[in-house]
């Protein structure tokens, strides 16, 4: 430490060793403070300046090292989202992972359905809003908003109304609830109406309309509402409702199913409370109220009640759904549905020709070739053929308590009626250059006398069963004794075995009998 130098200052009237006034004998030294050093001012002033200078120094370094770098300035923000301190690949990987899990919400007021913006058509370019982000600070006007606090970056980012579109139609599916009319219940046994009720629908234009607008506005948002519009009943009278029950018959309906090809029979009774819960009203082109039948439960019903139709058989539920619903103003009615058969696959096995598939199915073979105009000139093993249904050779309305059967091996001919042996009789089929086909035809044209004009022959009371070949207008069937040139009567003595061109000889007695018996549409099962 420095030693302070003492100053002495002489007493009052004392100066140069003389007294200008009288003291006293003991003189008094009084001290005075030193003087501050200049120095040591001016050392702390440079001392600061330096490190000011380094500090600015240090800023400056900082925001070139910003702005020269692939970073994104602090503070900057997308969507909410802080992007500061990152890099442009950093940034556009968390912001097209925020882009994912974002979510907007449409709504009814009662049901929220949650969509991410790519379902609705908005597509971010996180890469181009990271660039821009890293722009974002680098001019002086933004530079100058970042000093005031954060910077929000408008994401770049598209939108495709159509996508939106497609979205709300599907969703439109999904809200649709259909109105439902005033209706019929059976409380005991009396029939009463039931309330309706409104149905709704979305109206996706409206919908779809401040969306297109303003879709930013709707992304910030996070949601829209979903129009809907509400269906009135086309039948909410009850009063006419009521008027309408009174046609009703509190009584079973029956079913009856019936396969032509198999001869086999099913049936089902459907009683009141089971087919008014399928029953509603409607209305027809004149806004006049009709009964109405819902084909899905009926035929849910008839499908358990007639049991499980082997082979892919069926019945045609417009049929009966119009055959039910005229029933149930009828007591007792009796409703008739056909069971049909599909076309299967049949696959090509060795040996196997187009004559011999047909004949195991009961096909003639030309209608397997029309079945499959892709065919060439030879079948292969393996092959896939589609077989057409039976039910196309019995193109008309069937007669149920009639049936003809022929049989090929037996050369003779059965007549039933309500499942009776009517006629027994010798006959005559196909020789094997012309053969018979197998399978189940039916009646379908009578003619007294028919001329088959290949091979010159009057044929009386004939009666076509089948097309032998589908495009071709001519007819295999049954008829008596022919005659050639008109006077020639032929095979009188071959009933029994094969001698026609592929017609069923039988004598003419019989086939003027049959020819009276067999309306058009009794059927002809013709067996092997």
């Amino acid at each position: 430490m420095d030693s302070q130098p003492t100053i002495f200052v002489p007493p009052p009237g004392k100066q140069n060793g003389r007294s200008s006034s009288p003291t006293p004998n003991n003189e008094r030294w009084i001290p005075v403070p030193p003087q501050p050093k200049r120095r040591r001012v001016w050392l702390w002033l440079l001392l600061f300046l330096g490190f000011g200078f380094f500090a600015v120094l240090l800023l400056l370094g900082s925001i070139a090292f910003f702005y020269t770098s692939d970073w994104i300035l602090p503070g900057t923000t997308v969507l909410g989202r802080s992007i500061g301190g990152l890099t442009q690949a950093e940034a556009t990987a968390v912001l097209q992972g925020d882009w994912q899990h974002r979510s907007i919400i449409l709504s009814d007021g009662r049901t929220p359905y949650d969509y991410f913006p790519n379902d609705l058509g908005m597509t971010l370019d996180a890469a181009a809003t990271a660039s821009l982000a890293y722009q974002q600070g680098r001019t002086a006007a933004s530079l100058g908003q970042l000093l005031r606090g954060s910077l929000d970056v408008p994401p770049v980012w598209s939108y495709e109304p159509a996508q939106a579109e497609a979205l709300l139609n599907t969703l439109a599916e999904e809200l649709y609830t259909p109105p439902t009319n005033a209706g019929i219940m059976l409380v005991g046994d009396e029939f009463i109406a039931t309330p309706p009720f409104d149905g709704a629908v979305l109206d996706v234009a409206a919908t779809l309309a401040p969306i297109n607008q303003n879709p930013a506005l709707v992304l910030v948002n996070g949601g829209v509402r979903l129009v809907m519009q509400a269906i009135p009943p086309a039948v909410a009278d009850t009063a006419l409702v009521e008027a309408k029950i009174r046609e009703l018959r509190v009584t079973a309906v029956s079913v009856h199913a019936y396969d032509p090809i198999s001869n086999e029979r099913r049936d089902v009774v459907l009683d009141p409370a089971t087919w008014s819960q399928w029953v509603s009203l409607g209305t027809d082109d004149n806004n006049q109220l009709v009964w109405q039948v819902d084909e899905t439960a009926l035929a849910g019903y008839l499908g358990e009640q007639l049991g499980q139709l082997s082979n892919g058989r069926f019945v045609v539920m417009d049929e009966v759904q119009t055959a039910v619903r005229q029933a149930l103003t009828n007591p007792n009615a009796t409703v008739t549905a056909r069971i049909y058969h599909p076309a299967i696959e049949h696959i090509v096995q060795p040996g196997e020709s187009l004559s011999s598939i047909g004949y195991d199915y009961g096909i003639p073979y030309p209608w397997i070739q029309q079945a499959n105009p892709q065919l060439g000139d030879a079948l292969s093993v393996g092959q896939s053929l589609t077989i057409p249904s039976p039910d196309d050779l019995i193109p008309y309305p069937v007669v149920e308590n009639k049936r003809i059967v022929v049989s090929l091996s037996q050369q003779r001919v059965w007549i039933y009626e309500n499942d009776e042996l009517k006629w027994e009789w010798a006959g005559s089929t196909g020789i094997d250059s012309s053969p018979t086909s197998p399978g189940v035809f039916q009646i379908q044209t009578h003619e007294v006398e028919a001329y088959a004009g290949n091979w010159n022959l009057y044929m009386p009371y004939f009666m076509g069963i089948y097309q032998p070949v589908p495009t071709v207008d001519f007819m295999n069937g049954f008829h008596g004794f022919p005659t050639r040139d008109g006077y020639n009567l032929l095979w009188t003595g071959d009933l029994g075995h094969t001698v026609t061109y592929g017609c069923i000889l039988v004598s003419t007695d019989n086939a003027a009998q049959l020819y009276e018996w067999a309306d058009q549409g009794v059927i002809v099962e013709v067996r092997r």
